[in-house]
């Protein structure tokens, strides 16, 4: 596996950090917003990698080893030696839901062969648990899946993402990988603990959460932010939703994407099944720092050989709290996994990844997500 990286901060010029040859590379894109709405950038990318497979994703902060940019693009491109790789693009306005597309998608990939896939997904308009569930329903489909909504900041206006074309809305790319060469592990962690009484959703559909207890939901989750109530929906940031389906299931963490004051419901990144308990959580700086090095030690548990390559999805929720902090979970990560690993990544509304020693992925929230490949 041959790694480059490059990187271009707003207003200035694009910094090769590390450049060798490389024949027809995946080109993981990582940028904000504003940067990727340009109508030069796909062209300038391209200039670089003439025979990438150009990936775009929007996100809320750029991670480069172990440093966290904003307002910048951060390129990582990849040879692999002995590994194969698929890229299958669609967007969400083709399908009548989430789910037909998710099926869509991986009724492209040769299911038998496939190791691994990655996603890099809208996060404005895509439930990322329908998303799932969708790629997870093909036939004979038993690949690991990990990936990320992209992000905008906290601005929560649009995500852009793309596959060898300018960033757009909508879309969700997928990178199959092929190859019992290719050594993948994964693993996530929060950091977060649940506060206040555990309620019940008494109502929902998919992931519009309507009412808690009987009781609408937004004017009880207004009630406990109280000031803060006037800052949403970025003030959900700080105050996320633990979710149980039952006494048997692992309990998820939930961010509150957008509000719908006509409806009073909120609109979170995944499903919130009805009669579900909920809690509020909260954290600290140090709680954050200690999940992201629980999450690198998750990863690297049962591998067998050492990471070459680390692709980091952490929530924008945890870059808030970390505030001039938001780094010092990066080092923790690549205290863990070495020196000799490549870092790259991204600040999402969403992670998705399996529970550590798990097949079956699930949508998370405030995680440390982290992906290890080596051949």
């Amino acid at each position: 596996m041959k790694v480059n990286q490059a990187k271009r901060l707003k207003g200035g010029e694009w910094e090769l950090i590390k450049d060798q040859p490389l024949k027809e590379p995946l080109v993981l894109i990582f940028g904000d917003r504003y940067l990727l709405e340009s109508e030069k950038i796909y062209d300038e990318v391209r200039e670089l990698y003439p025979d990438g497979h150009l990936v775009f994703g929007s996100t809320s902060g750029e991670i480069m080893e172990t440093n966290v940019y904003e307002e910048s693009i951060a390129i990582t491109a990849i040879e692999f030696e002995r590994t194969k790789f698929e890229i299958v693009s669609e967007n969400v306005s083709d399908y009548v839901d989430i789910e037909k597309m998710g099926l869509a998608i991986s009724n492209q990939f040769n299911a038998k062969k496939l190791n691994h896939m990655f996603i890099v997904s809208d996060g404005s308009f895509v439930n990322g648990s329908g998303l799932i569930d969708g790629l997870e329903s093909a036939e004979g489909f038993e690949a690991s899946i990990t990936g990320g909504l992209c992000g905008d900041g906290a601005r929560f206006e649009k995500t852009l993402t793309s596959y060898n074309e300018s960033p757009k809305q909508g879309e969700v790319v997928a990178i199959g990988f092929y190859g019992e060469d290719l050594e993948v592990s994964y693993a996530n962690f929060g950091g977060w603990t649940p506060f206040g009484p555990e309620r019940t959703i008494t109502k929902s559909e998919g992931n519009v959460l309507y009412e808690i207890d009987g009781k609408p939901a937004l004017d009880l989750y207004k009630k406990y932010l109280g000031d803060k109530a006037d800052e949403l929906p970025q003030a959900a940031l700080l105050y996320p939703l633990t979710v149980q389906q039952n006494d048997e299931s692992e309990p998820l963490v939930r961010t509150i994407l957008n509000i719908d004051e006509d409806a009073n419901s909120m609109i979170l990144a995944g499903d919130m099944p009805l009669n579900s308990k909920v809690q509020l959580m909260m954290s600290t700086m140090d709680d954050i720092a200690e999940g992201a090095s629980n999450a690198a030690e998750l990863a690297m548990r049962d591998r067998k050989s050492k990471p070459e390559l680390a692709i980091l999805v952490s929530c924008v929720g945890r870059k808030l709290v970390l505030d001039q902090r938001t780094e010092d979970e990066i080092e923790e990560v690549a205290d863990i996994i070495g020196n000799q690993a490549m870092i790259t990544g991204f600040y999402s509304y969403g992670e998705m990844a399996p529970f550590a020693g798990k097949n079956e992925c699930q949508l998370h929230n405030q995680t440390m997500t982290l992906t290890l490949l080596s051949e």
